[in-house]
């Protein structure tokens, strides 16, 4: 059961992952990244979720050691990501892209390094330089983002660590449910990106319906189908009271037939690229 903002999946290397956690995509760097990273901390928030892509890591780090002074926090207590993007999937500029990621977030080490995307021919030396540096002790975790079950399969097949996490598009409109079951039978911890589908699902009759009952908002709704479903979840907001809703989802729960009505809305919808279609 999942009844605290802090508690914890265990990764299969033995490292605790939080549940819930707050996702940076978009937010561009400034006092409004700054303030939203702090205040997600200061209400409970332990994981904090960025990318190199995202141009904003130099703004997480500070928005990170502002929160740690104040909330005389141990940078331990902290489960920070980011990922590795695409122009540097190689083994030497992989290495170097993540102790680029490091000096910008002013950090000593990553709790969770990912693969941001499954480019072809490239990402098992980027998986082969991500082995390394967690053999080095540099990284707690290391996974993937975007893998579709047959880029993981192709990445298994030479991998000597498999991936801990894998990171993609989930919401009501894309369940997922057979890259979930593969993950599972893998020990590979699912984790959704973009679990509100950016704000498109909060008009959906059904949703709505459920939450209506429950005295929820409709992303409350969301958040809560995905810790239901195991599934590891980094909503994306820079207004405090929004960090706050996102996280007030542990006194309730949706039953059996609720999970299914929301299972049920799954439409095969992306709001993303197709890991499998991508140019860049």
């Amino acid at each position: 059961m999942i009844e605290h903002l802090q508690d914890t999946t265990t990764l299969h290397n033995g490292v605790k992952m939080p549940w819930l956690g707050l996702g940076v995509f978009k937010v561009a760097e400034g006092l409004e990244l700054v303030q939203a990273v702090k205040s997600a901390i200061k209400h409970g928030y332990r994981s904090i979720d960025t990318a190199a892509i995202y141009e904003n890591e130099k703004g997480v780090g500070q928005g990170i050691h502002e929160a740690l002074l104040e909330d005389k926090l141990p940078r331990e207590k902290l489960f920070v990501t980011s990922k590795v993007w695409n122009a540097d999937l190689g083994y030497e500029s992989t290495i170097a892209a993540y102790e680029a990621s490091l000096s910008k977030l002013g950090l000593d080490y990553l709790d969770l390094y990912l693969i941001h995307w499954p480019v072809q021919g490239k990402f098992k030396e980027a998986w082969r330089a991500l082995e390394t540096l967690y053999k080095e002790g540099r990284v707690k975790a290391i996974g993937v983002s975007n893998f579709h079950i047959h880029h993981l399969e192709e990445l298994l097949q030479d991998a000597e660590i498999k991936p801990m996490v894998n990171q993609v598009e989930l919401h009501p409109y894309l369940n997922q449910q057979e890259l979930i079951r593969f993950c599972k039978d893998h020990d590979i911890q699912m984790e959704a990106w973009s679990p509100l589908m950016q704000g498109q699902l909060f008009d959906q009759p059904i949703l709505n319906e459920i939450a209506t009952k429950h005295g929820k908002s409709v992303a409350q709704v969301i958040i809560r189908w995905d810790l239901q479903h195991g599934i590891v979840t980094i909503p994306k907001s820079t207004k405090e009271h929004r960090i706050i809703e996102n996280a007030d989802v542990f006194n309730f729960r949706l039953s059996d037939e609720e999970m299914t009505r929301i299972d049920s809305l799954h439409q095969n919808h992306r709001v993303g690229p197709d890991p499998d279609n991508f140019d860049f």
